[in-house]
């Protein structure tokens, strides 16, 4: 059978792997070795569920947005991730990869971010579990995220700015990956989304898998059924949309729909659109869809969201996109805005400008009345306030 889960290689059809310097490779096999046994340990799995229950607050309600459903025509819930502790999907991940650390003996944890959602998951977990914290981001997003640096800080985490190349989340995942090589023995890099070497990507999916699986049995409570139609989520690296679809990839009555970032617009030169751009190579320890130069240079990815400007894909993403079984749509700048500010005034929520692009896919799909339409909005608008701010003119 056909699947979309990862292989023993950590291959998803033609894309994944692990392609990573001699220093890493014994880091990565420990990982590898190690991560489904342990995440399948009774205790492990207790203390996991205990805190996605006490500390997170999960499950995310799935809420049925009546005035949204209304405008487009069919029965639209949002999954509420952004009502999570720290206000996105993030923190579900960084909880098992710290827990995971913990049981692999590191005591000094390492990250990187782009939105700054993530830098702030990880340097909660750390100050929960107190364990030391650093975190890189591109200089760039700590100017245009600067509460979140704040909240790291705030957190006990060192946040070292990049300040190479687009001094975006490439640019802070280079120097994490430095870092790492230079630290093998006591350090445990907490990747953020469905990228990387072999075990990350499948690692990660596992961990926000808890999304589709809590959108089965609340469907159940809702419509009687545990498919939707649609399950509609943005893309950058995709770790939202990987939890999202989880449960439902083999499930082909489920259609899934990845919204990438078009910036301003997917053929002027400023987007980070990679289904659309990308060509096969390798980024971060994964062949993936990326976008590059005719001479394999990486080219820098432009989104007005932090967290969707990345030239690549998660390799299950770019195996999603060229099997056919994901739909991938892009919306630009403009869109994802409009679409953000349209659920502020039609259902009262503030959604962070990544998950607007999901809204924003609302605009450009037609649906029958009894379609059942999940939207993963992942994380809460409080970060980017400013943003708002600046393009409304409020």
């Amino acid at each position: 059978m056909n699947t979309y889960y990862a292989d023993k290689k950590g291959y998803y059809g033609a894309y994944g792997g692990a392609f990573i310097p001699e220093m890493l490779y014994p880091n990565v096999e420990e990982l590898k070795k190690n991560y489904i046994s342990i995440m399948q340990e009774v205790s492990f799995q207790k203390e996991f569920q205990q805190l996605l229950k006490d500390y997170v607050g999960r499950p995310s309600p799935l809420f049925y947005a009546q005035r949204l459903s209304e405008k487009y025509q069919a029965k639209i819930y949002l999954k509420r991730e952004d009502l999570n502790h720290t206000g996105a999907h993030k923190i579900n991940n960084t909880i098992g990869q710290i827990l995971l650390a913990k049981r692999l003996g590191k005591s000094r944890i390492i990250a990187e971010t782009g939105a700054g959602q993530h830098g702030v998951a990880t340097a909660t977990v750390c100050a929960l579990m107190g364990m030391e914290c650093v975190v890189f981001m591109g200089e760039v997003d700590i100017a245009r995220q600067a509460p979140n640096v704040a909240r790291m800080k705030m957190l006990g985490a060192e946040v070292i700015p990049a300040t190479s190349g687009s001094k975006t989340l490439k640019d802070a995942t280079n120097e994490a990956i430095r870092d790492w090589i230079n630290n093998p023995e006591d350090t445990f890099y907490i990747i953020g989304s469905v990228v990387g070497p072999h075990p990350y990507p499948d690692m990660v999916a596992r961990f926000q898998s808890v999304i589709s699986q809590e959108i089965r049995f609340q469907l159940k409570e809702h419509e009687n059924t545990s498919k939707p139609d649609y399950i509609i989520a943005c893309v950058g690296g995709g770790s939202n949309a990987a939890g999202a679809f989880f449960h439902y990839l083999d499930n082909k009555e489920v259609k899934l729909i990845a919204v990438e970032a078009a910036g301003k617009g997917i053929d002027s030169g400023e987007s980070a659109a990679t289904s659309q751009l990308g060509k096969d190579g390798i980024i971060h320890g994964s062949r993936t869809l990326l976008m590059q130069t005719d001479d394999g240079q990486i080219t820098e990815p432009y989104s007005i969201s932090a967290g969707l400007d990345y030239p690549g894909v998660g390799p299950q993403h770019a195996h999603l996109f060229k099997s056919g079984r994901a739909r991938f749509l892009s919306a630009t700048d403009d869109e994802a805005m409009q679409a953000g500010l349209e659920l502020c005034q039609l259902e009262g929520i503030i959604p962070a400008i990544e998950s607007a692009h999901a809204l924003a896919a609302l605009e450009k799909m037609t649906f029958k009345k009894e379609d059942i339409v999940v939207v993963n909005l992942s994380g809460r608008g409080d970060k980017d306030l400013n943003t708002y701010i600046n393009y409304f003119n409020f």
